[in-house]
């Protein structure tokens, strides 16, 4: 019998772990995402050993005791128990090396870190041939994600980017739809996050990367998926909104908001199309954590989504909210344990996990299998185009051209 393969988690924040400051977040992650479903995994036996890797070790005893306090103590045998890096007692930025010496080829690294840190982590992880899944941008650069893709193709092994909307039953069922709408034409998403995650954020946000990055990145990748083998985008103009998060109490040099107007071509017609990308981080505090939404119109028929509102409320004496468990479902079953497994996000992180035991195990022919399937390095080129072409446009406040080779695919821009 196969053993499953161990993880390493890099990064210890808010989504991982759901702690922010030494403080539970306030936000609707109380209990993060990323161990909790690894911990899960574990109890099914897809994954076998969890470590977790930061900067700050001094930080491990307080997630420990927030894992056995808000995770194990309230779901039934859930092992909560990680190896982590650095120790208890030491601060080491290139920890994650140590950590990534431990694992073994075909291993599993979850990468889940500020966005200028991706890149060599996930390139140190590619060279000990361990699978990697990294969260939204994968790289901030197109050049880097190419140097990515040419790298996990040496060594046969499975990259992909967490972009858990792609497993949204909804968003998946508007894919499918708009394959039969004819040629693109338009596209609107926009997504926010309340001004208070900006103070979560004070560490990155407006140094390692911005609010399209972070944001905007989402219903890109949705597009560019809902376009693959149809479309390609051929130029990006940026716009941004500022003076919020400049100024007190927040204080941080970034946009406020970011906008990407993006023409498209249609592949066969060579008709064009319109797509408007919109992320903001200065929302007010609503009843949820994240608004965000999308309208995309083709020639034959359209579809809207309203993705933070299901129709499902919660009231109590501390607040009223819209509430989403088709994303996480964090209550337990009548029996006690863990039942969130249907959830999109955990989705994004369990069918990664199983893809890798299938090639770790031959089952399919290499990590290319998943193209159509995951986001994987290979399939998501045209996403981190687009973003960057975002950012260069912002900075030169010009309009930024893709430039595609022979195949088809980006490699630059003018």
């Amino acid at each position: 019998m196969n053993i499953p393969p161990s993880a390493l988690i890099v990064g210890t924040g808010e989504y991982v772990s759901g702690v922010v400051n030494l403080e539970q977040s306030t936000s609707d992650k109380k209990i993060g995402v990323v161990a909790l479903v690894l911990f899960d995994l574990k109890r099914r036996g897809l994954i076998s050993n969890i470590s977790l890797v930061g900067t700050d070790g001094t930080k491990f005893p307080h997630i420990r005791e927030h894992f056995k306090q808000n995770i194990a103590a309230v779901y039934k045998d859930m092992d909560v128990s990680f190896n982590s890096f650095p120790s208890d007692t030491t601060k080491d930025p290139k920890a994650y090396l140590t950590a990534l010496d431990t694992l073994k080829e075909g291993d599993l690294v979850f990468v889940f870190i500020p966005d200028d840190l991706h890149f060599n982590v996930a390139k140190e992880a590619i060279d000990r041939k361990l699978h990697v899944l990294v969260t939204k941008p994968i790289v901030k650069t197109l050049s880097d994600h190419i140097t990515l893709a040419q790298l996990a193709q040496k060594m046969n092994v499975l990259v992909s980017i967490e972009v858990h909307k792609r497993w949204d039953p909804m968003y998946v069922d508007a894919k499918q739809r708009v394959s039969n709408f004819g040629d693109f034409s338009y596209f609107y998403s926009y997504m926010s996050q309340p001004k208070q995650q900006l103070v979560t954020f004070k560490s990155w946000a407006g140094k390692s990367s911005d609010i399209s990055y972070y944001l905007n990145s989402h219903h890109v990748d949705f597009h560019c998926w809902t376009m693959q083998g149809r479309g390609r985008p051929l130029s990006v103009t940026a716009h941004a909104a500022s003076g919020v998060a400049s100024a007190e109490p927040i204080s941080i040099n970034t946009e406020d908001t970011i906008t990407l107007s993006v023409q498209w071509e249609n592949d066969k017609s060579k008709n064009t199309g319109t797509a408007i990308y919109t992320a903001s981080w200065i929302a007010p505090k609503s009843d949820v954590h994240s608004q965000q939404r999308f309208h995309y119109m083709g020639h034959k028929g359209e579809v809207q989504i309203d993705q933070a509102h299901r129709g499902y409320y919660c009231g109590t004496d501390e607040s009223y909210s819209s509430i989403n468990p088709i994303y996480m479902k964090y209550t337990p079953d009548a029996e006690g344990y863990f039942s969130g497994q249907n959830g999109y996000g955990y989705k994004a992180i369990e069918e990664f996990v199983v893809a890798s035991s299938k090639i770790r195990d031959k089952r399919v022919n290499g990590p290319q299998h998943f193209n159509n399937t995951l986001a994987t390095v290979w399939s998501t080129t045209v996403s981190t185009a687009i973003l960057e072409a975002g950012r260069r446009s912002i900075d030169n406040q010009s309009t930024v051209h893709i430039e595609y080779n022979s195949e088809g695919l980006p490699i630059g821009f003018k």
